[in-house]
């Protein structure tokens, strides 16, 4: 019975891990379309749309994610995600509003260290 509870608690350590593994590698991702875009502006202009789509897209799932009620994370870090997320959101619409390329620079930023951050953890 000891092994069983093992193995199912390794199984479940390892979806953990995979996730937040794949939720690193999207915000990496993320974040590295946004840096490119930076740095070949204004040639990028064409991209910054659909990049800064994705990028919401994602944060739009972290906040779906940690706003239900089932959601085994603390409260104190739901409440950051979803700070995070407000903000993420309210920034892609001011570089829309008036894209200039500094502006990407705190959306890469933060899609780097949350991105480390889940890696760490």
């Amino acid at each position: 019975m000891h092994q069983q509870g093992a193995q199912a608690y390794q199984q479940t350590a390892n979806v953990v891990a995979s996730s937040r593994e794949r939720e690193s590698a999207l915000l990496m991702k993320a974040a590295a379309g946004l840096q490119k875009i930076k740095d070949e502006w204004p040639d990028s202009y064409d991209d910054l749309k659909p990049a800064l789509t994705f990028n919401r897209k994602l944060w739009t799932i972290f906040a779906a994610s940690v706003t239900r009620e089932d959601s085994p994370l603390p409260h104190d870090v739901r409440e950051n995600v979803a700070n995070l997320c407000i903000f993420i959101m309210n920034q892609t619409r001011e570089v829309l509003l008036e894209p200039r390329p500094e502006k990407l620079e705190v959306l890469v930023r933060l899609n780097r260290q949350i991105a480390s951050g889940l890696r760490g953890m």
